[in-house]
């Protein structure tokens, strides 16, 4: 059986060499004995998937991507055109959809997230504040965020995500419109209203690898260093059956205590495409994700 191997991005400048942000990534890699592939990811991004693999030697064989977030279109590009050369991403487009995009997880996740509606939609869609209204009808009133299938824009808070009372259709067209703006041609999936919960202290991210937790790390954008022994097991327990019915192969969930001493699953993500802390040994990631069936 082939072992698999990593594919990440090229430095745009330097496309022989890897991304600066996924050398930690190569050098791992290599040190666990697997072979590394460069992805030139602004050619795949402009649609050129049979350019963006030519450096992926043929037959290389079943391959883990840890890279820059594609939307889903692309990846399923990514995947067509490496299965012309002979390889596989372990994860397929299929898998990749519903743990990268919020409408693939959400059903799964209900109970433990806050509770969502989407609609989908293009870059640069203008909706009515009358359709708007209705949209955001089954959250009832009380304050959401807003954001598309993949990512919010938390850090303009009161400009382009949060909403203080969805009843307020003035002030909701007024967010979604400016978050939509501000995404530009990056709008992924369509538009998602989230009912706010009050969180309290900084997200954990649970690596998940054939539904079991293979590592446990705060969120890059936290400050907080955090380790499986510090959260709690039985919380664990209760995730994992989720991501096990999710039924797709490298999986992140974020988590934050809720104001009430409850945990929440923030965000799902597809694992390839979420963003190790900056301090974290990369072989602590790797080792499990190149340990696990490569098929």
């Amino acid at each position: 059986m082939t072992a698999a191997a990593l594919l990440t991005c090229c430095d745009p400048l330097r496309p022989r060499r890897a991304d600066p942000h996924f050398a930690d990534a190569v050098e791992a890699a290599r040190a666990l004995g697997r072979d590394v592939a460069l992805l030139d990811h602004e050619a795949l991004m402009r649609g050129r998937a049979e350019e963006a693999v030519s450096r992926v030697p043929r037959g290389l064989g079943p391959l883990w991507y840890r890279g820059w977030m594609l939307p889903s279109s692309r990846y399923a590009e990514l995947a067509q055109a490496l299965a012309e050369r002979g390889s596989a991403l372990a994860t397929d487009a299929r898998q990749y959809r519903r743990a990268h995009e919020l409408p693939g997880w959400y059903e799964t996740f209900a109970t433990v997230t806050p509770r969502s509606v989407w609609l989908p939609g293009e870059p640069g869609l203008a909706l009515a504040p009358a359709r708007l209204a209705e949209f955001a009808a089954p959250l009832g009133p009380g304050p959401v965020v807003v954001k598309d299938y993949v990512k919010s824009r938390k850090h303009e808070w009161d400009e382009a995500c949060f909403v203080p009372d969805a009843a307020g259709t003035e002030r909701l067209a007024a967010v979604v419109g400016r978050f939509v703006v501000l995404q530009e041609d990056f709008l992924a999936g369509g538009i998602v209203l989230r009912a706010f919960e009050d969180f309290t202290g900084d997200e954990v991210r649970v690596w998940w690898i054939d539904a079991a937790p293979a590592l446990i790390t705060a969120h890059p954008d936290s400050r907080t260093e955090m380790t499986a022994a510090s959260f709690p097991r039985q919380e664990l327990d209760r995730v994992a059956s989720l991501v096990r019915a999710l039924g797709c192969r490298f999986v992140t969930t974020d988590l934050a205590l809720r104001s009430d001493g409850v945990w929440r699953v923030v965000e799902v993500g597809d694992g390839q495409v979420s963003d190790l802390p900056a301090a974290t040994d990369q072989v602590r990631l790797l080792e499990p994700l190149f340990g696990s069936s490569p098929s």
